[in-house]
């Protein structure tokens, strides 16, 4: 039984015939097909950080600790080359098997992480290297530790430093973006996704747990999140959609690589001919631009009449007569007074 939950004793092909099928078997059925992206996104065999970064770098040097507390396995960060660029690389890394997930905590980042990540993005800023986020995770670490170590002024101040780094930033939803860790290291000028990566504020499963008061119906508010990929790219949030080989990355990891590495190059050439008073400026007005709305002119409601003097005193001195409100309760008034004993 552990061995089908972890995915372990079977070949890529039977598991990437079996999600070829899942996905061919719910065509029919939006709500399926969504959910099907999201088992797709959650795969345990889709490529994390290190296998990416080992397959497209030609050098690659991880970066330990923040300074401050520890080092945080779910986080990876380093200096790396790709193509002919010297970049700095970032993200969740989630474990292939059982040991390594409790090692990386199941690619859940404590504040550390986040500290981590900031440390290796302003080192970034110095050197004029531009950066490559990898994001993959369902949410930062929501236990006691982490809150006590200030997990939620991490993530803020992560959002708030990658919003005004002098640097190039390109952003990589290589699986699961969920909530605030995610966008603690997916504040980009470009964002690029697999074609089954998700993202959105919150796990389908949490999001219906609050509306549904069940987790049973995560399809249906993975359905109305709208978290995949080209829905996503149709909402704006998403600039580049990269299509997976074959019935997922996970069948082919190399492939995988090859497709993000010509995409990542591309924008970084792009991204490297723009002058970085531009790119921040920019940078910013992309995420102030989500959420927009538009302002309809309504016509103001007329105001209250305020009562003159006269009526003010006849209401002072005997209101129920002059204000025409009745001391009988309603339904009453055409009838008899009550008996002593309904009283």
């Amino acid at each position: 039984m552990v061995d089908r939950i972890l995915g372990r004793g079977r070949d890529a092909t039977a598991e990437a015939a079996e999600a070829a099928d899942a996905v061919t078997a719910a065509l029919t059925d939006p709500k399926q097909i969504t959910w099907a992206r999201v088992q797709l996104a959650r795969n345990l065999r889709r490529p994390r950080i290190l296998d990416l970064v080992g397959a497209m770098a030609e050098e690659f040097v991880e970066l330990h600790g923040d300074r401050l507390f520890g080092d945080d396995e779910a986080v990876v960060t380093g200096l790396a080359r790709i193509g002919d660029r010297r970049v700095v690389v970032v993200g969740q890394q989630k474990g292939a098997d059982t040991e390594e997930n409790i090692r990386r905590n199941f690619g859940m980042p404590h504040p550390e992480g986040y500290r981590k990540a900031m440390r290796i993005m302003e080192l970034a800023e110095r050197f004029g290297l531009p950066i490559v986020t990898f994001v993959d995770v369902p949410g930062a670490h929501p236990g006691p530790e982490s809150e006590e170590r200030g997990i939620a002024e991490a993530i803020a101040r992560s959002i708030g430093l990658m919003s005004r780094l002098r640097t190039p930033i390109v952003v990589v939803i290589t699986g699961e973006g969920g909530s605030g860790g995610a966008l603690a290291i997916a504040v980009g000028d470009v964002v690029v996704a697999l074609e089954n990566a998700v993202y959105s504020v919150i796990s389908p499963e949490g999001c219906a747990s609050i509306l549904w008061r069940t987790s049973d119906e995560a399809p249906t508010a993975a359905l109305a999140m709208r978290m995949t990929a080209p829905e996503q790219q149709a909402l704006g949030v998403i600039d580049i959609v990269v299509p997976e080989p074959g019935a997922g990355a996970h069948t082919d990891h190399a492939e995988t690589a090859r497709r993000l590495k010509a995409v990542i190059v591309e924008q970084l050439d792009a991204l490297a001919r723009v002058s970085l008073d531009d790119l921040v400026e920019a940078r910013y007005r992309r995420f102030r631009g989500f959420g927009a709305f538009r302002e309809v002119d309504a016509t103001p409601p007329p105001p209250p009449e305020r009562p003159g003097l006269a009526d003010r005193l006849r209401n002072l001195l005997d209101p129920g007569r002059w204000s025409g409100i009745s001391s009988i309760p309603a339904g009453r008034a055409d009838r008899e007074p009550p008996a002593r004993d309904e009283v």
